[in-house]
C-alpha cells in the first residue's frame, strides 16, 4: 500500500469526474484505479433519462479495464464533484471484488481498506467453481 501514488489516483478520478455525463442528477463522479500492469484507469457516471440504465463512475472504469486487456485491480479512489472521496455502493464493490479480490484497496473517507474490508465474505467466481466441482 505504501508504493501507491494516492495522489495521482485522485487526480485522474477527478479528471475523470470533470467528464461525467450528469444532466439530471446534477452529481458527477470520478473513479479511477491502478491495474497490476502499473496502468491507470478511469471512468466517470453515465446517466440517462430511465435513471436504471445509468452507468456508474464504476462501470466504466471497468470497462476500461476489460477493453485494455484485463488485469487485476489493485488501488481504487472515487469522488464526487466536489472532488471529496467516495465510497462505491454495494453493487459496485461486488464488481471492484470480481476484478481485485482480497489484493485491492480502497481509499474511503475513512482510511484505505481492503475490498474484502468492505465486502466481507463476498460471493466471487470460486463459489461457482465449488459448485460445479460437487456435480
Amino acid at each position: 500500500m505504501t508504493n501507491i501514488d494516492w495522489d495521482a489516483l485522485h487526480a485522474a478520478a477527478k479528471a475523470a469526474m470533470h467528464l461525467a455525463y450528469a444532466p439530471y442528477s446534477k452529481y458527477p463522479v470520478g473513479a479511477a484505479a491502478l491495474v497490476s500492469d502499473g496502468r491507470l484507469i478511469s471512468g466517470s457516471n453515465i446517466e440517462n433519462a430511465s435513471y436504471g440504465l445509468t452507468l456508474c463512475a464504476e462501470c466504466a472504469l471497468l470497462g476500461e479495464l476489460i477493453r485494455g486487456g484485463g488485469g487485476r485491480l489493485v488501488a481504487f479512489a472515487c469522488v464526487d464533484g466536489a472532488g471529496q472521496k467516495l465510497v462505491p455502493c454495494g453493487r459496485c464493490r461486488q464488481l471492484l471484488f470480481e476484478h481485485g479480490a482480497g489484493t485491492l484497496v480502497l481509499d474511503t473517507p475513512d482510511g484505505l481498506r481492503t475490498i474484502e474490508e468492505m465486502l466481507p465474505q463476498a460471493f466471487g467466481p470460486g463459489h461457482l467453481t465449488e459448485i460445479e466441482s460437487k456435480a
